[in-house]
């Protein structure tokens, strides 16, 4: 119904509530049921209407929407009636003044007490009724929410009459708050919720996260997780800018809520000393971790940003992107990194002061299937890099490595030790030269969602129906999320004094059997096995691939690692142990490329790791 035509009715019911009040004001007063109608009591009953619907529609009685009235509106409506009936009463008296009779004095009294209870009450119950559903007839969902704190309760509040959501109640853990009633909503304990969802057929669980302490978070995930329903999310009430967003801010939980990694707030200043104010260059630029260093040195304003990609329609989305949200000056430069003529032209071009170089070929088995463009990529192209931001005065250049370049055992790992090693030197040559340059090395683990990591393809998987394919279930890899990995490596960068490796602290290694059970839960099936053969997503073992190592480290040497000024960056000395200048060894790496000899290629690389890295003292179970 058009808004104008509900003004309308809502206004013929406040007239027919208003001459309802009156006479019941007078059958009460006279204790008939039927008081004698008289033309002096006709023309005030005319009058109570005309009087009061001015006064209504001034004090905004009819602008309210009904399904979200708040419940101060009744101090409205009381002051809307006391006026209505002190004007009433005022024509009451200029009638008897004119000798038209008399009206009994308790008459306005019980007129303002009724007119108040019929105009009011029937607001409310009206918003009762829109707002308050039954389940079947508005195809609502039941729900429960987590916590019992405001800002559950005001989640429960949102959700009365918006959506296809109906909470049947609130979860708590402390015992003083379960058995209360907070905001209309029973708050139950969390140890009923098995039976709970049982008997109310409950298919999710919205988390208010505020109510629920940092620490005791991923116990909550992981319990909840094996109910077999959906769980998402509500963000801290601070973080919500106005009240009627709340609804939309309900999101599903991701996989990295589920690790509990703690998160340190990133250090500005080493941000902005970093990168503020700089030429800024970013090689693979439109990959997950350059996309996301792109992203994070946008918004701390640099001079100029160079995106430097080799895909094209990966350059153009990312140049799409931040020429939406930033007025900076952004230049896409597509090229590869093997290319000296294209990188040259873009670093002395632009004048260069800082480099992050993330462009690399990353992913294990198309490495391993793919050894002599992994090797010119990965080795050489960062060997051009780096020889040419030396060549230009670049003043800080920053290498993404990788945990896999710890004790190699596939190609994509050696490579990368082999970048760091070119680094290194890098950093050797610096030192002798009196401009001021640092080169350094950051490396860490696996990035939640980047491309072909384990999580997008589980996620594929599960919405698919499964199966959900792992390689070996006891298989441990270190996780973290694509935003932290970014915020860390420019603050390692700012770190570095030259020659660093530093280690972001991945926190503790998660088995990929577990992370597969606990992504198909967080997607509301459940697991099938033993207990559950017929219903749920199956997991299939499908064995390691080549290259593939059961276990991931960060370090060769736990001695060698120190401490930084920043509790998630660790620092490891690459010139500790430097025992052999890596350029002839180079020259017989690029001989075997050029002649494509991939079996030499190979040796060659694993050879120069076994001749300069210590042995493991500590054998590791698998």
């Amino acid at each position: 119904m058009p808004r104008f035509w509900k003004r309308v009715f809502l206004i013929a019911l406040d007239i027919a509530s208003l001459i309802f009040a009156l006479w019941a004001s007078y059958a009460i007063r006279l204790s008939v049921w039927t008081p004698e109608v008289t033309g002096e009591r006709l023309l005030l009953a005319a009058f109570a209407p005309v009087v009061a619907i001015p006064v209504f529609i001034r004090l905004g009685l009819y602008r309210s929407v009904i399904r979200y009235l708040p419940e101060a509106a009744i101090w409205t409506i009381l002051k809307a009636m006391l006026i209505a009936t002190m004007s009433w009463v005022i024509i009451i008296f200029l009638v008897e003044m004119a000798g038209q009779g008399i009206v009994p004095r308790s008459v306005p009294f019980l007129y303002f007490v009724l007119g108040t209870l019929l105009i009011g009450g029937l607001r409310f119950a009206a918003k009762w009724l829109l707002v308050s559903g039954t389940g079947l007839r508005r195809n609502e969902e039941p729900v429960f929410i987590y916590g019992a704190g405001p800002a559950a309760a005001q989640l429960g509040r949102a959700l009365r009459g918006h959506g296809n959501r109906y909470v049947m109640g609130l979860i708590d853990d402390d015992p003083a708050s379960q058995g209360r009633d907070i905001g209309g909503y029973r708050v139950f304990s969390s140890s009923d919720l098995p039976f709970l969802i049982e008997r109310y057929g409950i298919k999710e669980i919205i988390l208010s996260m505020s109510a629920i302490p940092v620490a005791k978070r991923p116990a909550v995930l992981t319990r909840l997780t094996e109910l077999g329903v959906k769980i998402r999310s509500l963000p801290d009430i601070s973080d919500l800018v106005d009240g009627r967003y709340i609804v939309s801010q309900i999101r599903e939980i991701e996989i990295d809520e589920l690790l509990g990694r703690s998160c340190v707030p990133a250090d500005t200043t080493l941000l902005d000393k970093a990168i503020s104010g700089k030429v800024v260059m970013v090689t693979g630029a439109g990959g997950s971790i350059g996309s996301e260093l792109c992203r994070l040195i946008v918004r701390r304003k640099p001079k100029t940003l160079i995106l430097f990609e080799a895909s094209e329609y990966a350059l153009y989305k990312i140049e799409q992107e931040l020429l939406a949200v930033s007025p900076q000056h952004i230049v896409p430069v597509l090229g590869s990194v093997t290319d000296a003529k294209t990188v040259e032209r873009a670093i002395r071009t632009h004048g260069v002061e800082v480099l992050y170089h993330a462009a690399a070929h990353k992913h294990v088995p198309l490495v391993e299937a793919n050894v002599l463009e992994g090797i010119r990529n990965n080795v050489f192209g960062t060997l051009t890099v780096a020889k040419i931001a030396a060549a230009q005065n670049v003043e800080s250049f920053v290498l993404i490595s990788s945990d896999k370049a710890v004790r190699p055992t596939n190609v994509m790992g050696a490579t990368k030790r082999w970048a760091e090693l070119v680094v290194r030197q890098m950093a050797i040559e610096a030192q002798t030269r009196p401009e001021k340059q640092v080169f350094c090395a950051v490396r860490f683990g696996n990035v939640i969602g980047s491309n072909g990591s384990v999580v997008p393809l589980f996620k594929q998987q599960i919405a698919k129906g499964g199966p959900v394919t792992v390689t070996d279930p006891d298989m441990t890899r270190y996780f973290m999320a694509i935003p932290e990995a970014a915020e860390l490596i420019v603050q390692a960068g700012a770190l570095s004094v030259g020659g660093d490796v530093f280690l972001l602290d991945m926190g503790d290694p998660v088995r990929i059997g577990d992370l597969a059970e606990n992504m198909i839960r967080l997607a509301g099936f459940q697991v099938r096995n033993s207990k559950s053969p017929d219903s749920g997503i199956a997991i299939e073992v499908i064995g390691k691939r080549p290259g593939e190592k059961l276990f991931e480290e960060l370090f060769y040497d736990h001695n060698n690692s120190r401490p930084t000024s920043h509790p998630k960056i660790m620092r490891a000395d690459a010139m500790a142990g430097a025992s052999c200048d890596i350029d002839q060894w180079l020259r017989d790496l690029k001989e075997a490329v050029e002649t494509e000899d991939e079996a030499r290629a190979r040796d060659l690389l694993f050879a120069l790791i076994s001749a300069e890295d210590p042995p493991k003292q500590v054998v590791e179970h698998g």
